[in-house]
């Protein structure tokens, strides 16, 4: 009986202690479903359903609506165009921001309005989902076309690329979705770009969590046949070795490719010996920041060619830009600007070991020629001082101004004889000169230092203005993400003027890193050098420093096997008319119009073609060529006007000192 007694005790004991296990088996996983519904782990979660979600929310909007906002949230991998339907709008869309511990997509539609200082939002029931790393590019009919981008988890644990092609009517805010049968797999990091009626589409990258594979792979759109087609290369064929974050800028005869980024398998040492003594080597992925510069060349389809005939198309490799960036950068943003790439920002990383690396951030303003090949370095001026013979210089602009009209009227009625300009033509005069722009934005504060530091910042140019929104920086652990907008006028460098400017203070990413290296005595030295202003109360570097012109790396030799010739330091003789140090385009114009009719008139009688063009086409057309030298120019001119400026040469030279005046970019520097 007390065997049994014992027994059944026992037994109730253990019922009792399983009970216990249980509860607290129950209570971990409570816990444990808590965390992760606040913490939204990526682990679980459905990205299809996520994404299924933003769908049903945006139907409800039932038309496309555009209101006023506030400037658009810090966000990194947005996309910024300048409208092409109204040079006086900014076009942004969507990007992510990373606070430290979720990360947060968008797909909202920007419209900045410049000569009104303000933002609208845009809604649409038809618009692309929340994405970052996408491209989009205009086109010659005006629209813009959007490719692709990635989309994650909160904690970025999962990731989605897109496939899906895009047209935007900027001007009234419509998306609409563009079905292929045949076109580019998903990815993000790639660039877009245009040629004629041509969508063109290059490299990118696809994140599978576990690796990433960058692409090297080129498709091009007809826009007028609806058709994606990807070019088959001969295998022997030059091409570009896989990228991302490239940049790609469009060409008369095709599209110029420079730069880029991507990592790519190398061996390392482990750090351990066999047992023969050799070091054990283990694969590793290496960064690798590309340099090289490449042309496509594409030849548009003979005439009566069948419709879906697919151009030529053919990659030849250049020669290593002259003054490229020293040393090599990552996330270096380029947009393009009559004939050059705008470069700004960047980051070079130098792995100290395998646990750290030391990086350090560029403000740097770059300017690269395509069509030479060749970088020059864009320095702030400030404002000159008021010319000494100011009602001189009225008087001469008048003079110059009645002189030019009489040319003009010469070359119009030299028109007229031949029968391809009307009688109305003598009463034409310069008072509509296209290089006159009264329209002035709202004063903003202009500051005669570069932004901060960052890299991957998006950049656009409308009106020969450089608007810079957003960009990255990291200081230890921490990640910024700018929330402002800078504008740089490209013609005067005459400051930087801030559009809006917010700090950040939602941080929320883990600090013990940060403040443990800040009670060192090594991060002590590094504060006495970064004592600029810093977001969050963190400091970064100073961005007051003085800015140096970027040095050639002797260890780094030119690629031989290359297609480009050209040597951008040989001396051209160019009889075309160049423009003058401290000359405006406007006036640059004005003084050489009737030079750049007599070309344009010269160009068309070889081609037949001045008996179809009208007086506004013809001048206009003269006009687009001086408009390109002066650009064309416009470094080499900066120098001299800044040697001269320290001569106290600080004046456009006089009617009477033209004739001996020899011009000034004869020679190619």
């Amino acid at each position: 009986m007390g065997k049994k007694d014992k027994k059944s005790k026992t037994a109730e004991q253990k019922a009792r202690t399983a009970a216990k296990q249980e509860k607290k088996a129950a209570q971990k996983e409570k816990r444990g479903r808590s965390k992760v519904s606040a913490d939204s782990d990526p682990d679980d979660i459905d990205l299809e359903a996520v994404r299924a979600e933003y769908e049903r929310k945006q139907a409800q909007f039932l038309e496309v609506t555009e209101s006023p906002c506030e400037p658009p949230s810090p966000r990194s991998s947005a996309t910024l165009l300048g409208s092409p339907s109204n040079s006086k709008e900014l076009l942004l869309f969507g990007g992510e921001y990373f606070n430290g511990a979720l990360a947060t997509f968008f797909n909202d539609l920007f419209v900045y309005l410049i000569d009104k200082d303000e933002w609208r939002r845009v809604t649409s029931p038809n618009s692309p989902l929340p994405r970052s790393g996408h491209a989009w590019t205009r086109s010659i009919a005006g629209d813009v076309y959007l490719f692709g981008g990635e989309f994650s988890s909160p904690k970025q644990g999962t990731f989605y690329h897109y496939n899906d092609f895009w047209r935007l009517n900027p001007s009234t805010r419509e998306w609409t979705r563009i079905e292929s049968k045949k076109g580019p797999p998903a990815r993000s990091g790639h660039r877009m770009t245009y040629f004629k009626h041509y969508i063109i589409l290059f490299g990118g990258f696809q994140d599978t969590s576990q690796q990433t594979k960058y692409l090297q792979d080129l498709w091009v759109y007809d826009s007028h046949d609806f058709t994606w087609f990807n070019p088959v290369l001969p295998p022997a064929t030059q091409k570009p070795d896989p990228r991302s974050s490239f940049s790609l800028h469009p060409h008369e005869a095709g599209a110029a490719l420079y730069g880029g980024y991507s990592r790519v398998k190398a061996t390392a040492s482990a750090g351990k010996q066999t047992k023969g003594g050799a070091q054990s080597l283990r694969s590793a992925l290496k960064p690798v920041v590309h340099q090289d510069t490449w042309f496509l060349r594409i030849t548009p389809p003979a005439p009566g060619a069948p419709s879906g005939t697919p151009p030529g198309i053919r990659w030849e490799r250049r020669k290593k830009p002259v003054n490229s960036p020293n040393p090599a950068r990552a996330g270096v943003t380029q947009t393009y600007h009559k004939g050059r790439g705008i470069a700004f920002g960047g980051v070079h990383d130098v792995e100290e070991s395998e646990e750290g690396m030391d990086s350090e951030f560029f403000d740097t303003l770059l300017a690269w020629n395509v069509e030479r090949n060749r970088f020059f370095q864009l320095t702030l001026r400030r404002p000159r001082a008021a010319a000494k013979r100011q009602v001189d210089d009225r008087s001469a602009k008048k003079g110059r101004g009645k002189l030019d009209e009489e040319e003009l009227l010469r070359n119009l009625a030299a028109l007229e004889a031949k029968g391809s300009v009307g009688a109305t033509a003598t009463t034409m005069t310069l008072d509509n000169d296209p290089s006159d722009d009264t329209s002035k934005r709202p004063v903003k504060p202009t500051l005669f230092l570069m932004p901060h530091p960052r890299f991957n910042a998006q950049l656009a140019v409308q009106d020969d203005t450089l608007y810079i929104f957003g960009g990255t920086y990291e200081h230890r652990e921490r990640e910024y993400t700018f929330d402002e907008m800078w504008a740089i006028d490209l013609g005067k460098l005459d400051g930087v003027q801030e559009m809006y400017k917010r700090e950040l203070e939602d941080w929320h990413g883990s600090d013990d890193a940060s403040s443990a290296s800040a009670s060192g005595d090594e991060d002590d030295s590094e504060d006495e050098e970064t004592d600029g202003e810093a977001p969050m109360g963190v400091p970064l570097p100073s961005s007051e420093r003085q800015i140096l012109p970027e040095t050639k790396d002797p260890s780094v030799s030119e690629p031989q096997d290359v297609v480009d010739t050209e040597n951008p330091d040989t001396v051209v003789a160019d009889s075309r008319p160049h423009p003058r140090p401290f000359e405006s385009l406007r006036h640059f114009f004005a003084r050489t119009s009737s030079m750049w009719q007599d070309i344009v008139f010269d160009d068309m009688g070889k081609a037949d073609q001045s008996s179809s063009q009208s007086i506004k086409e013809l001048r206009k057309a003269a006009f687009d060529r001086a408009e390109t030298m002066w650009w064309d120019c416009r470094e080499e001119i900066t120098a001299l006007e800044d040697e001269q400026e320290e001569a106290g040469i600080g004046e456009i030279l006089s009617i009477a000192d033209r004739s001996h005046y020899v011009g000034v970019t004869d020679k190619r520097r």
